[in-house]
């Protein structure tokens, strides 16, 4: 018979204390916290999925006072109250995918970029490419893009990774054994997101079990090869 698992889980939070600095992302932390003194008000945050733009992003946002957050690809965005955005933090993510079906035509981005320094106001974007990279066809768009400052996010390196993998287990209230750590570390890819699936994983296999998370474990559930697939 199967065991009632129950929510013990925390819900995740984008806490600037719980974002792992290392030389993946380290200058575009130090990017970040110039603020407010960025160029003309505005700063792009590149970097790949998983990477974890949007967890140093809505931690700047709850820094800056509450940032007015908006998704440029979420369908069910509100439309854009443009003169209530003067003087305001502004965070909008996925930028660079507008085209994707939200509400942030090229005029809107235009305005926000237009606004941003202007009676206290700030602009953060991100994306996963460089403004440079950015399709319009609004050529004073255009000409703001290209000279806009962006700060770069690698993908995640083992200390990010680790530091993800530490807090998915925590969030499940799981100590798995330390050299869990290090075993993962070599063979899972570089995402942050895929991680803590993967913790997901191994947390929902160890519960139908009724097992620890040991490497045995972990190299039993993965199946990782016959070499690491040993007893405990």
């Amino acid at each position: 018979m199967s065991q009632l698992k129950l929510p013990l889980e925390r819900l995740p939070t984008f806490e600037r204390a719980d974002f792992a600095v290392s030389p993946a992302n380290e200058d575009a932390v130090r990017a970040i916290d110039t603020w407010p003194e960025w160029p003309n008000g505005r700063l792009a945050l590149i970097g790949p999925s998983g990477s974890g733009k949007t967890h140093l992003a809505r931690a700047w946002a709850a820094e800056a006072g509450g940032a007015v957050i908006i998704d440029a690809t979420d369908p069910h965005q509100a439309p854009l109250n443009l003169p209530a955005l003067r003087g305001r933090t502004v965070l909008v993510e996925n930028a660079d995918r507008r085209a994707l079906g939200g509400v942030v035509s090229d005029e809107d981005l235009f305005h926000l970029l237009n606004m941003a320094g202007v009676d206290g106001g700030s602009l953060l974007l991100t994306a996963q490419t460089a403004p440079l990279e950015w399709q319009t066809i609004v050529p004073d768009l255009r000409s703001r893009l290209n000279a806009m400052t962006a700060a770069v996010i690698d993908e995640p390196d083992d200390v990010v990774l680790e530091a993800v993998l530490r807090r998915a287990f925590a969030d499940r209230l799981i100590r798995p054994a330390d050299d869990v750590y290090a075993y993962l570390l070599r063979r899972i890819p570089r995402s942050a997101p895929e991680a803590v699936a993967l913790v997901a994983l191994l947390d929902e296999a160890a519960s139908e079990g009724n097992r620890g998370i040991t490497r045995a474990f972990v190299a039993q559930v993965l199946a990782f090869g016959e070499d690491d697939a040993f007893e405990d």
